[in-house]
């Protein structure tokens, strides 16, 4: 697959508390003596694989909204957390390391029905063309694109936020279970990756927006509920506006829509949609990185 880390961040830190709980801040405020009390399941993971096990303060930021947007943001806490954690311990782990250890985390030990990109796109930065293979191993391959097609990116793809989000778990489940019914589709995908990886190297972002436009139309026959007639209806308007193409992310059912068009296109898009914000695809280049440690 290929791979886009967003300018959009998960905000980590980890304090030294002065007594030995815990004290979790994120949507909501947890105090609690013992960190297998914890509700927030990916915290609670996170300290148990670091050895990190009383006398923290812990909180979470987002730049934007932090669940059920289909921008990765569940992995990007689990690697933020990883990476702070070790931070506080005094150890250095490579950005892979933590990618694996997310993926650990969300899909070996809490179960859920996700897949590996997010974790790896969120540790480690910029553009990657990813490759999982059926041993289990995942090969990163970072596509070196030129300051010039980077800021063409920023200018031509626009995120738009439908107002809406869910829980990504039963609609991954559902596509899931459906696999072996879906294979011509899903082998095009994989097509797909990889003449976006091409196209992108050649800075030929039109071609990009073409490829959205036609995955958008395959995932929505990998199962139900992918979609919402509101979605159908806002995704029609940035068609009609001039859009090359597009698509709504991650598993479905709200979320942003990423587009293809030119910055008129984007003017056109905000007129016709002034209540929905729009965000720029801004290429967050580094790795997952402390930018203070004391």
């Amino acid at each position: 697959m290929t791979s886009l880390s967003l300018a959009r961040y998960i905000h980590v830190t980890v304090n030294q508390r002065f007594d030995d709980d815990i004290r979790l801040s994120y949507s909501k405020t947890e105090i609690v003596q013992d960190f297998e009390d914890l509700q927030h399941e990916l915290v609670r993971e996170a300290m148990r694989m670091v050895g990190v096990r009383g006398g923290v303060e812990i909180t979470t930021i987002a730049d934007i909204p932090s669940r059920g947007t289909g921008l990765g943001s569940s992995s990007a806490v689990t690697v933020g957390l990883l990476s702070a954690l070790y931070e506080y311990v005094g150890k250095s782990v490579s950005a892979l390391t933590l990618a694996e250890q997310a993926c650990q985390i969300e899909i070996e030990i809490l179960g859920q029905p996700v897949g590996r990109q997010d974790q790896y796109g969120c540790a480690v930065g910029g553009v990657n063309h990813i490759r999982f293979l059926p041993d289990g191993s995942t090969v990163v391959e970072p596509l070196e694109l030129s300051d010039e097609i980077i800021a063409r990116m920023s200018e031509e793809f626009t995120l738009l936020y439908t107002g809406k989000t869910r829980s990504a778990a039963e609609l991954l489940a559902r596509q899931s279970a459906q696999t072996a019914d879906h294979t011509a589709q899903l082998g095009r995908m994989c097509d797909q990756a990889r003449q976006a990886r091409d196209a992108l190297l050649v800075g030929d972002l039109e071609q990009v927006g073409d490829l959205l436009h036609e995955g958008w139309e395959l995932k929505q026959q990998l199962a139900s509920g992918i979609t919402l007639p509101e979605i159908d209806e806002l995704y029609s308007t940035v068609r009609n506006c001039g859009a090359t193409g597009g698509k709504l992310l991650g598993a479905g059912g709200g979320g942003f829509i990423l587009f293809h068009g030119s910055p008129e296109v984007r003017a056109k898009v905000a007129q016709a949609l002034p209540e929905h914000r729009m965000l720029p695809l801004e290429v967050a280049r580094k790795p997952v990185e402390i930018i203070f440690s004391e």
